[in-house]
Order: structure tokens, then sequence, then C-alpha cells
């Protein structure tokens, strides 16, 4: 069995401010470095034998302080990048709502197909991220490795490989910051959840309940449609 750790990046500066931010390179934020500290105490005693990451600034330093306890150095990967958003990058979902009001309107009904011009869709994503990550799973089989990506693309991976519909992505699934998931492999086609956004050390008591969800949340969720 190959256990992944599919883990989201810590909090950027852009986090709390709602911007499309999937293809721009934001750093973390302080907080964001704190979150990724403290998984990395959380994961320090596990075996872990490789740690890959997408190649954006907010990825590879948040994996290479996951990878500091186990002296490995971080491998990026073009696959496991985020979803890319085109002209809406940087703006505030507000924004793209009063600006291109019949793009958000097709992006709010279907994210998996359709795209904002110059972005890509959540099925372009899947289609580079999965083969990453079934590589990686290839390469080190019967090892436990961490592997560090977006919020988007983790929904999507696992969208994929649990059977979900992908259409549903952001309406059903959450990623919170530096949040860690296990995903095991009997081999590259069978994959089993076992752990999901779980933020249980963002807490010195090491409380498993998050927050309610407040923003970043789809239309579907909020009841705004």
């Amino acid at each position: 069995m190959t256990r992944i750790f599919l883990i989201r990046h810590g909090a950027t500066t852009l986090t709390a401010e709602d911007r499309f931010a999937g293809s721009t390179d934001v750093p973390l934020s302080d907080e964001g470095r704190e979150q990724a500290r403290r998984l990395a105490q959380r994961l320090a005693d596990l075996p872990v034998k490789a740690v890959y990451a997408s190649p954006l600034g907010r990825t590879m330093e948040t994996a290479r302080i996951l990878a500091a306890p186990h002296t490995c150095e971080v491998r990026p990967r073009e696959g496991l990048k985020e979803i890319a958003h085109g002209h809406w990058e940087q703006l505030t979902r507000h924004e793209v709502e009063a600006q291109y009001p019949e793009e958000a309107a097709a992006w709010e009904e279907d994210p998996y197909t359709y795209a904002p011009p110059g972005g890509e869709s959540g099925l372009a994503v899947t289609a580079r991220a999965l083969p990453a990550l079934i590589e990686i799973v290839r390469q080190h089989e019967g090892e436990p490795v961490i592997v560090v990506s977006h919020k988007a693309t983790i929904r999507l991976l696992l969208s994929s490989l649990l059977g979900f519909d992908p259409r549903r992505y952001r309406d059903n699934l959450d990623q919170n910051p530096a949040a860690l998931n296990i995903v095991d492999f009997r081999d590259p086609v069978r994959a089993r959840l076992m752990l999901f956004n779980d933020t249980s050390h963002y807490s010195e008591e090491g409380l498993a309940v998050p927050k309610e969800p407040e923003k970043n949340l789809s239309r579907w969720w909020s009841g705004n449609k």
C-alpha cells in the first residue's frame, strides 16, 4: 500500500480576501507558515520517503517546511499546479460577477467544463493533475509520500479518485489552508480516502472540529443562486 499525505498549502496573503489567485504566485502569510510548521510537527515521526509539490511559491514553501524533519528535497511537479482563472486572476468574486456576469453564471453552473477566457476548466486540471499523482504512486510503491497542492486541484483529484460527480467539486468538498488529507492506494487504480480536510494541528489541543464555513463558498451551498 502507498500512503499519500495530500496537503493544501498554508494560508497566503490573499486567502482572506476571497480573490481568484490560481496561477498568481502569492506568498504564504505568517499564519500560513505557522500552519505548515504545526503540520510538520504532526508528521515529523512518520517515515516519509519523498515530498512533491506544485512549483508555485506558496506550495513549495509549505512543502519545504514539511520536508525539513525528513531531510527530503522537494520535487516540483507542474501537474499539481492550481487551476488558472485567466482574466479573473486577482479579482474578487464580486468584481468578477460585476464585470463578467455571463462568465460567472456559466462557471457557477458547471465549473468542471467551463473556463473563463485564458483560464482552465476543472476537466483540464484533472487531465494534468491525475496523471502526475498516479505517477508518484507508481514511483513510490509501498511508501509514505507528502504531496502539496492547491484547493481546487485537490478537490478535483479526490472527485476523480473516489468517483464523485466532478461538476460538484466546489459544492460538496472543501479544503482549508494546510489541511491534511490521507489517501491510501492499494495500486494506482484503487484508492481509499482515510482522512479529509483535517486541521487538528491548528489547535494545541489537537481539536479536529473545523469552523463553520463563512466565505469562499459555492452559490449552491450559500443559497445565493
